[in-house]
């Protein structure tokens, strides 16, 4: 038997399933997503270099790309942008994404996010009557803080028509991405339930808001799609401190309670390591820690992430997903600066600088069940 065992012991290690280096990053980090705006059809080359070159060899298994108009609808040609991806173009993307299996979620912001400083965004430009606050002008000039509290427009949820549009793009977009999940954004939301809304005033926020995302769940459940959305606004951003961009300062945070436990939360925190990652998880959600450009931040937020799946519960353990990396540059500016084309405005706070760091710290990680 002593002749025996070193060989059983051998044969155990070659075949139990949570033992590669593969595996073991699977079961500490399960998602490692990367976030950024799509390309434009000029940048789409290289772009799909970046996902071959970078992110596959990174093990990046999610990449969420932010749409909004750049696409050519066929259901709503009008809301596309001048310059927009084609369907060839997105099956380029998801080719190159099923290569490295990596999974390709489209995001379209809704609810919020409508407009943009001066600039109204293609929705509201084209249906001007599914805006929340007509009554509040657009500025020539922004600036914040403002006296109508602009930070960006939302659109009506409670408007008859909005989901007629709301839903063929989100169907047609899923469709052409062959996408199994959808991120809808729905962060900062600032005007929700406005007094002068004719549908909306006198309404509880939170109601509205946990309805808006009740409805956008509901539409992919029908055809198996799971949604993905922001944190923020289910946060109470006086009892914790955070603040009105973080967390909600216009209670929308009681949503929390009201909507569907498949709802998978993407928790940002940019400046510290909040861990309200627990919170959704407590609350039974799926949950991905999501940092910008902090480093020192996203590693301790990735740290934090494998201590909370390590030491909870199988039920707790299991809701906390894994990291995704933010950028909020466009895709040509972030890969100038990442291949140095361009010069990084500040090492210490930097989307490429921390994507480097969060990448790095992450691919080194080990199960200590090994």
């Amino acid at each position: 038997m002593k002749n025996r065992l070193p060989f059983v012991f051998l044969i155990f290690f070659m075949i139990h399933p949570g033992l590669s280096s593969q595996d073991s990053l699977d079961n500490l980090i399960p998602v490692r997503g990367f976030c950024i705006s799509a390309p434009e059809p000029d940048q789409l080359k290289p772009f799909i270099q970046f996902i071959e070159n970078e992110l596959a060899p990174r093990k990046v298994n999610t990449l969420v790309l932010i749409i909004d108009w750049n696409y050519q609808y066929q259901s709503f040609p009008e809301l596309q942008d001048s310059i927009a991806l084609s369907e060839s173009d997105v099956k380029q993307l998801v080719k190159a994404c099923r290569k490295h299996n990596i999974e390709l979620i489209p995001q379209i912001n809704l609810l919020g996010h409508q407009s943009w400083h001066s600039t109204t965004s293609n929705l509201l430009l084209h249906f001007p009557e599914f805006n929340e606050t007509p009554h509040i002008e657009m500025p020539e000039e922004y600036k914040w803080p403002n006296e109508d509290g602009l930070y960006c427009l939302s659109y009506c949820p409670l408007h008859p028509e909005i989901h007629d549009v709301v839903f063929a793009v989100m169907d047609e977009i899923m469709d052409a991405f062959e996408a199994k999940i959808f991120h809808a954004g729905m962060d900062e939301v600032f005007y929700i339930g406005d007094d002068k809304c004719p549908r909306c005033r006198g309404r509880d926020k939170a109601e509205l808001f946990a309805g808006e995302v009740r409805l956008i769940r509901d539409h992919l459940a029908q055809n198996d799609r799971e949604l993905w959305i922001w944190g923020d606004r289910l946060i109470d951003g006086a009892t914790t401190g955070m603040g009105m961009w973080e967390a909600s300062m216009n209670n929308t945070y009681r949503a929390i309670d009201m909507i569907p436990k498949d709802v998978v939360i993407c928790d940002w925190h940019y400046e510290r390591p909040d861990p309200t990652a627990v919170y959704f998880a407590m609350k039974g959600f799926k949950v991905v820690t999501c940092p910008y450009r902090k480093s020192d931040v996203a590693v301790e937020q990735m740290n934090n992430m494998i201590t909370w799946r390590r030491n909870s519960t199988t039920q707790m353990s299991e809701r906390f997903l894994g990291m995704m990396q933010t950028v909020w540059s466009d895709a040509e500016v972030f890969l100038d600066q990442f291949y140095g084309k361009r010069p990084l405005r500040n090492q210490d706070e930097n989307s490429v600088v921390c994507f480097n760091k969060l990448f790095e710290a992450m691919n080194t990680v080990k199960d200590t069940t090994e």
